[in-house]
C-alpha cells in the first residue's frame, strides 16, 4: 500500500493546528443566570456582563455566558439549580433563598441597614461572615457583594407611617418584611419581583416593596400612584451578591479561580459606584411618569421599627439558628 509522505513543515503545521482545536475544545464554560432584563442598563445584569468580559480577557481558558431575564432559571429556582451544580453563577436576591436558609433574612431585615455607606462596612464584618459561612455551608460561595436600597409603591395611597398599609394587599420581598407589613395590617402576597408589574395590573396586589432598581426595570411606575423613596429614612435594604457553585468553583484551575475573584472585585467596585446612584435615576423615572414621590419621616421611621422589632426582629431571634447573634452582630456595625 502507498503511503503518502508529509514534509517536515506541513507535519508541524498540522500539529500545531490540532494542538489549538484541542485547546479550544478544552475551554471550560460557566453558565451565569439571574432573573433581571438584560441589555436594558440593570446594573446587576452589567455586574454579571462585566465579569464575563473580565474572564474572557483574563484568557485563562474560562468562558463565563450570561442568561438574564430568567431565561435559563426561575428566579426561585436559582438557589436550588446552583448549590446541586446545575448552574454554575448566579446574581440572587438572597433572602429569595430563606426557605431553605432562614438566616438568610437577615439581610432583608427592616432597618437593619440604614444607608449605602453603612452597607459597605457590613461586607467586612462579623455578621456577614456569619452569613457567607451559611452560603458556604449551602454549597455555594460569594463572588461579589451589592446591597440595594428600596422602597415602596402603591396604586391606593401613598405609604409612610405603618397605618397607611392598612387593609392593601402586598408584596413584601422577603419574610422579615411581610411579617412586618402584617403586623401592620398588610394582607401579604410572595412573589419575585419580576412578577409584581403583572400581579398590579390584574388587581393581585395594591403595593410592593422592592429594589429601586427594580422599580425601574420591571416599569412598576406604570402602575402605581405613589412612591415612598428610601431618603434618609430607608427601611428597605437588600442583599444581592454574585454566588457561584461550590461544585463548580472546585472545578476550576488555580489561574480560573483567581480571575473570577478578580472579575467579581471588579464588578463589585462598579456596583458600589452605581449604588446611590439607581435611588435619585427612580424617583427621576417615576416623577417623569407622573407618579407622587414622597418620603417617610424620621418619626415615621421610627414607628415601622418599634412594629419590626415586635414581630420580624423578635420571630427571627426566637426561630432561626444563631439569630439574635447576628441581629447583635449587624447592629454591632457603626
Amino acid at each position: 500500500m502507498k503511503r503518502s509522505y508529509m514534509p517536515p513543515l506541513v507535519a508541524g503545521l498540522a500539529l500545531a493546528a490540532l494542538a489549538a482545536s484541542s485547546s479550544a475544545s478544552a475551554q471550560t464554560v460557566l453558565r451565569a443566570s439571574h432573573q433581571f432584563p438584560g441589555g436594558q442598563g440593570d446594573v446587576r445584569d452589567e455586574m454579571v456582563q462585566l465579569m464575563a468580559e473580565k474572564v474572557a480577557d483574563a484568557d485563562v481558558g474560562l468562558e463565563v455566558e450570561v442568561y438574564p431575564g430568567q431565561s435559563l432559571f426561575k428566579a426561585r429556582e436559582q438557589w436550588s439549580a446552583l448549590t446541586r451544580g446545575r448552574l454554575d453563577i448566579t446574581a440572587l436576591p438572597l433572602d429569595y433563598a430563606s426557605g431553605r436558609h432562614p438566616e438568610f433574612s437577615a439581610t432583608l431585615m427592616p432597618g437593619l441597614v440604614r444607608n449605602h455607606e453603612h452597607a459597605q462596612r457590613l461586607n467586612d464584618s462579623k455578621f456577614m461572615g456569619m452569613i457567607k459561612d451559611v452560603i458556604q455551608e449551602g454549597g455555594a460561595r460569594v463572588l461579589a457583594d451589592a446591597w440595594l436600597a428600596g422602597g415602596f409603591a402603591s396604586s391606593e395611597r401613598c405609604i409612610t407611617s405603618p397605618d397607611t398599609v392598612d387593609g392593601q394587599n402586598f408584596r413584601a420581598a422577603g419574610p422579615a418584611f411581610e411579617e412586618m407589613l402584617e403586623a401592620a395590617g398588610a394582607s401579604i402576597t410572595s412573589m419575585p419581583s419580576s412578577d409584581i408589574y403583572t400581579a398590579m395590573q390584574t388587581g393581585v396586589l395594591d403595593a410592593a416593596n422592592t429594589s429601586s432598581m427594580s422599580f425601574v426595570s420591571y416599569r412598576i411606575y406604570e402602575q402605581v400612584e405613589c412612591l415612598t423613596q428610601p431618603g434618609e429614612h430607608a427601611l428597605w435594604f437588600m442583599y444581592e451578591p454574585i454566588l457561584i457553585s461550590e461544585q463548580s468553583w472546585q472545578k476550576l484551575d488555580e489561574a480560573q479561580q483567581k480571575a473570577l475573584m478578580e472579575a467579581g472585585q471588579a464588578a463589585e467596585e462598579f456596583f458600589a459606584e452605581k449604588a446611590a446612584g439607581l435611588d435619585q435615576q427612580m424617583v427621576d423615572v417615576f416623577e417623569e411618569n407622573g407618579v407622587e414621590v414622597v418620603s417617610m419621616s424620621e418619626e415615621d421611621y421610627n414607628a415601622w421599627l418599634e412594629i419590626a422589632k415586635q414581630s420580624a426582629y423578635k420571630n427571627f431571634a426566637e426561630n432561626v439558628p444563631d439569630g439574635q447573634a447576628l441581629i447583635d452582630a449587624a447592629l454591632a456595625v457603626d
